[in-house]
């Protein structure tokens, strides 16, 4: 075991630093070795006909019939790229997510608990009701003429409702597409459209933090722009969140005005809504008239299940369309063997369901598994920073999954805020959405997990439907800031710009790719397979390309450096932002870092850092003297930072993903920044700005 505060303290070579899983982890866990993991992985890389299909027996086939169980091409050479796997075989995924475990005696088990954005909201919904619900507004859509294959679209907050319209699509065969609740009347008349979508669920309101935001308006807003486009939403089905009945101001009026004044003792002041007679419903009243039993629609393995939009390097969003039977084996497989799920864990991913991390970890993967989860409405910080940890106490959570994003949030705020909390529920402390730096690993691992729980830093995209690489936490000895090793049935490799194997353990970047297909991975690109085999086939014939850098230690773990648009080139020397960012974060004033490309007359390129600072620590040249040294030691001479901007705060999407496109802006000084409906936060920008240093 590594010493952790000599690690936190002397910033020591991460690759050499090993935690090995905890001894009662491991003791119980479904994979209690490496040697047992590496048997495991082989026989998935080998025969995935037989590993998967030993799986697949445990859910619930109408009809398992198959002519072949895999088929694939991942070579343009050789024609259109497919993906198919257990084509014929028929099933539904909301039955053996639901239905299955009521008939094996667990109508009465939570299946999510509902957390709202403030501490005293709170719900529940057993697996027996869940099922009563779905099947209600399963019925309710078939009732507007929804059938198989037909989209819809839901733009909610983190209520159960959103789950309870996702399984119901899901259930009669729709394919859902879900918008997060917190993108523009823009963004969501875009990913309508595309999807042709005719019913859109919504959520009235909901509350983030201190933050009132008017769902409804939003989607008015958006119906007006598909109006435009030549699409016509038919209905909007609205859940009634914020308020009761005689409180919320509903009124006809198509031009969206709204200029009447709240009741003066109204709860949630100056909020109201815009009704539309003819398109706009309520959801508890059609839910009311709806029966609670809908048998499900019998689905091939291949058939559409959901599509999710994701950004595109051409800056139009672009629909990843998942399929039903290879995504619930795979959602099921990796949430039971990466958290090491067993019945009487409750499980917490704090994402949005609007996140492909909130569709197969909050929904899909603990659903199938037969899990109790939480559904969270809040933000960390509300009402306090230690907001998370009362949360884990209150539920007793045993497994917790959450952004590094989040986790040097909460860093800037201290200790205090985790240990006045007992946690002592907590065995599994997982990370998504990014790679983390070694020192927010070893904050998470020490102060949150008090050095008991095992850490799995997880990698996967949207287009991969789960966990592409990551430690299994009874079985994998890991190191901070590395993914670690392959899932089953991912085979990894790393390649050179010519599409050259890099050799294994040399430690060398390049790009990440992989050499055969797994059952989450994504079929195509809605309405564009072409685009499909242009972004992730056509640059490595044979190889499905992730777009992200990462190398191989000496030990043979994989560590992500970053996306690869996300590199700067200084004085021919390729380096990842990530890489710079890490050794930035290093230092005992930063809390998060970000690092962009800067034109530089004899470099061609220089390295342009932002560096957001705890509370305590001001922006002197003495500190900036020290930032630049790190960088130096940590990496070389060439890697030194041109520019290091002090930044109160980065430009982030709603989900809280760093916008590198607008810190190039920033860097640069040019103000047209473009489309930037998905910025959280358009005054962080303003403030960079006004602190960009004179010399750039």
């Amino acid at each position: 075991m590594a010493d952790v505060q000599n690690l936190v303290n002397n910033s020591v070579d991460m690759e050499k630093s090993v935690f090995e899983p905890p001894q009662d982890l491991r003791n119980e866990a479904h994979v209690k070795s490496l040697e047992q993991y590496q048997q495991l992985y082989k026989k998935s890389v080998d025969h995935p006909e037989e590993f998967w299909s030993d799986i697949a027996k445990q859910f619930y086939w109408k009809n398992f019939t198959t002519d072949k169980f895999l088929e694939y091409n991942f070579d343009v050479r050789n024609g259109p790229i497919f993906v198919r796997w257990m084509k014929g075989a028929t099933t539904n995924i909301c039955y053996n997510a639901i239905d299955r475990h009521i008939e094996n005696g667990l109508s009465d088990k939570i299946a999510f608990f509902w957390e709202g954005n403030n501490p005293e909201d709170h719900d529940r919904i057993t697996y027996g009701k869940l099922l009563e619900e779905v099947c209600k507004c399963a019925n309710v859509l078939k009732s507007l003429g929804v059938k198989k294959g037909d989209r819809v679209a839901i733009y909610m907050p983190m209520i159960l409702e959103l789950s309870i319209c996702l399984l119901a699509c899901a259930r009669i065969g729709a394919i859902h597409s879900i918008v997060f609740g917190g993108y523009s009347s823009l963004s969501i008349a875009e990913r309508v459209c595309d999807g042709r979508a005719k019913i859109i669920f919504i959520g009235d309101g909901v509350w983030r933090g201190t933050k009132l935001l008017n769902l409804k308006e939003i989607v008015d807003n958006a119906v007006k722009l598909c109006d435009d486009r030549g699409h016509t939403v038919e209905k909007c089905i609205i859940v009634r969140h914020l308020s009761p009945e005689n409180e919320i101001i509903v009124h006809d009026d198509v031009n969206g005005d709204q200029d009447q004044e709240p009741p003066a003792k109204r709860p949630y002041n100056k909020f109201k809504i815009n009704w539309h007679s003819g398109r706009d419903v309520w959801w508890h009243e059609v839910m009311a008239k709806s029966s609670p039993v809908c048998e499900p629609e019998w689905m091939d393995a291949e058939d559409p299940l959901f599509m999710l939009y994701t950004s595109g390097s051409t800056g139009k969003p672009k629909g990843v369309l998942h399929t039903v039977g290879g995504y619930m084996l795979y959602s099921t497989t990796t949430f039971k063997y990466v958290f090491d799920y067993h019945p009487s864990d409750v499980f917490w991913c704090t994402a949005d369901v609007g996140w492909i991390t909130g569709h197969t970890y909050v929904c899909y993967g603990p659903l199938c598994n037969g899990a109790t989860g939480i559904i969270f409405e809040g933000v960390p910080l509300y009402p306090d920073a230690g907001r998370f940890w009362e949360i884990v106490d209150k539920y007793k959570v045993t497994k917790f999954y959450t952004a590094p994003t989040a986790i040097r949030t909460l860093m800037k705020f201290g200790d205090e805020h985790v240990t006045k909390h007992s946690r002592k529920s907590l065995k599994i402390l997982g990370t998504v959405g990014e790679p983390i730096n070694p020192e927010a690993w070893l904050w998470y691992h020490r102060v949150v997990g008090n050095e008991k729980c095992a850490v799995v830093d997880t990698f996967w995209q949207t287009e991969t439907g789960g966990h592409v690489l990551t430690p299994l936490p009874g079985a994998i000895p890991t190191k901070p800031g590395s993914a670690c090793v392959p899932f089953f049935g991912i085979v990894p490799e790393i390649l050179s710009e010519n599409g050259e194997t890099i050799p294994k353990n040399s430690n060398k970047e390049g790009y990440l790719v992989f050499k055969q297909p797994w059952p989450g991975i994504m079929r195509t690109v809605y309405g564009n397979h072409e685009r499909f085999e242009t972004t992730y086939f056509k640059k490595f014939p044979g190889y499905y390309c992730t777009g992200d850098g990462a190398r191989q230690d000496k030990d043979g773990y994989i560590w992500i450096t970053g996306r690869i648009d996300d590199m700067v080139n200084v004085s021919g020397h390729l380096l990842s932002t990530a890489e710079v960012e890490s050794a930035l974060i290093e230092h005992e004033a930063v809390t998060e870092a970000a690092s962009v490309s800067h034109p530089h007359e004899i470099k061609g390129d220089c390295i342009y850092c932002f560096v957001t600072l705890k509370e305590g620590f001001q922006f002197t040249d003495e500190l900036l003297s020290e930032l630049k040294n790190i960088v130096r030691k940590k990496i070389g001479p060439f890697a030194q930072p041109d520019f290091i901007q002090n930044a109160p705060a980065l430009p982030k999407t709603r989900s809280g993903k760093i916008m590198r496109r607008i810190l190039r802006k920033v860097a640069v000084g040019d103000a047209e920044l473009g489309d930037i409906s998905t910025l959280a936060d358009e005054s962080v920008v303003d403030i960079l700005f006004k602190l960009r240093p004179k010399e750039a």
